[in-house]
């Protein structure tokens, strides 16, 4: 018998909310995490082989550029998230194609007056470099950075043109052609990259691989994502719906750049260029563990949370301890494992320009044991209460540009990275009020996990001894 999704009024398309073959959220669950930590677990293979082969091409001077003109580009983006992905994912309307519709139209707007202001931004660092305005000796300084912002504005215009399919995979956790797509979207922007720098050893290469990727990405979105094709609708109900849940996350996106990208935007005024393109080096290591994490949490439990919460909400605790455990274990053993292997792992895979991260991984990693209270902040949205983000991201923010300026000046670039690493501990007091608020606190399951960071510190310290004995380093 056939099972097609019946068309209504109110889905004319005929889009499942839910897949009919996959009935059972925890089903669901397992399958969405086994393909985004597939798609995550090649995106970062490629990362990995494009750094590698990046580094032997490029000098260390043009990541720490690259490095601060992508967070310019973040910065934008996170500024002026209105969460139209969270609002899909979220809404009990998400499935409404006038709401995909109205959302389509917000995204392609918002992308449009970002590629706007991006320039707008090239202009006035280039001015500002006229006046003499900008530390001398740094990545700001640089009179090639305005003109490298003004091209990467364009990566912003572009993804306001991908289809709202993506969110709407997300909501329902079908997460294998969105892998797909973004392992091919990755491939097509390392190709880009490495052939430029064959032909150009310029930071252009590293440029062009971010606009091809971004192509990519919005064209595969179109063509190999499952649902009706995107229309622009303008609604003014669903628009009110979108800014009322997005107001919450723009604040907490424009708290969340500042904190997230405040490590390299500081260090971007008081060390050198090379200084900083070692720092970049050193936290895509740490980075790649982070975003297995992040990949777990954005793109399986935040939608599976919010399924549970408009559908069963007495689960949810059950839910948010479920999906604790293994982020647990994963952000303690690779803490553990970076700390005791990160001079090692940097040794094995760069040339000794770059031996110098070494000591930064072992450093950087530490943030990791924080990291993985980041399902709390999904079970905020989850719960429709973005708003509540803001303490813990602002308990974050003050520590961060408080201690690494003052642990600079008093200890030097070594004290900086230790209060990088640790200030994620000053966002615990409000984590812990949250979770004693909505009744998420269980001590024993908290304190289970942790024999997870002496397990990964061990295998870094094996891992340090492997290597020295077949002379790796």
């Amino acid at each position: 018998m056939s099972h097609a999704p019946t068309r209504t009024l109110q889905n004319p398309a005929g889009i499942p909310d839910r897949p009919p073959a996959m009935k059972s959220l925890g089903r669901r669950v397992l399958q969405a995490s086994a393909w985004a930590l597939l798609g995550h677990g090649a995106g970062q293979l490629l990362r990995l082989l494009s750094n590698l082969i990046m580094t032997r091409l490029l000098v260390p001077e043009m990541f720490g550029m690259m490095s601060v003109a992508w967070i310019v580009m973040s910065g934008m983006q996170l500024l002026s998230d209105m969460g139209i992905r969270q609002s899909i994912v979220q809404s009990k309307r998400g499935n409404d194609p006038v709401f995909l519709g109205t959302a389509w139209a917000t995204q392609i707007l918002r992308g449009g007056v970002l590629w706007l202001f991006g320039l707008g931004v090239a202009a006035s660092v280039r001015a500002a470099q006229v006046l003499e305005l900008m530390p001398p000796a740094t990545v700001y300084a640089d009179p090639l950075l305005p003109t490298v912002i003004s091209v990467l504005a364009g990566v912003a215009f572009i993804g306001g043109f991908e289809s709202t399919r993506i969110a709407l995979a997300d909501r329902n956790l079908a997460l294998a052609r969105v892998a797909q797509m973004d392992i091919l979207a990755q491939i097509a922007g390392v190709a880009s990259m490495i052939a430029w720098a064959l032909a150009d050893r310029s930071i252009w290469a590293l440029v062009a691989g971010g606009i091809v990727a971004a192509l990519a990405r919005t064209l595969l979105s179109h063509l190999l994502l499952p649902g009706a094709n995107d229309r622009w609708i303008w609604n003014a109900d669903a628009f009110r719906e979108i800014i009322h849940f997005g107001k919450w996350i723009f604040l907490t996106s424009v708290l969340g750049f500042a904190v997230n990208s405040g490590d390299r935007l500081l260090l971007g005024g008081l060390v050198d260029t090379a200084a900083l393109g070692l720092y970049a080096i050193a936290f895509l290591i740490v980075d790649a563990a982070a975003l297995v994490i992040s990949k777990l949490l954005g793109a399986v439990s935040f939608p599976a949370l919010s399924e549970v919460a408009r559908e069963r909400p007495a689960e949810f605790r059950t839910a948010y301890y479920r999906f604790r455990l293994p982020v647990d274990l994963l952000a303690l053993f690779a803490a553990g494992m970076l700390f005791a292997g990160g001079d090692a792992v940097v040794r094995v895979l760069f040339d000794d320009r770059y031996a110098a991260a070494g000591p930064i991984v072992g450093i950087l990693s530490c943030s990791l044991f924080f990291i993985r209270y980041g399902v709390t902040e999904m079970c905020c949205l989850a719960l429709g209460k973005p708003r509540i983000l803001s303490g813990q991201i602002v308990a974050r923010g003050i520590a961060l540009f408080t201690l690494v300026p003052l642990a600079f000046h008093a200890f030097g670039f070594t004290a900086a990275l230790w209060a990088i690493a640790l200030h994620r501990a000053f966002s615990l007091l409000p984590i812990l009020h949250f979770k004693l608020t909505h009744g998420l606190l269980d001590i024993r399951r908290e304190l289970i996990v942790l024999p997870a960071l002496p397990l990964g510190i061990a295998a870094g310290a094996a891992f340090t001894l492997i290597a020295g004995k077949f002379g790796w380093t």
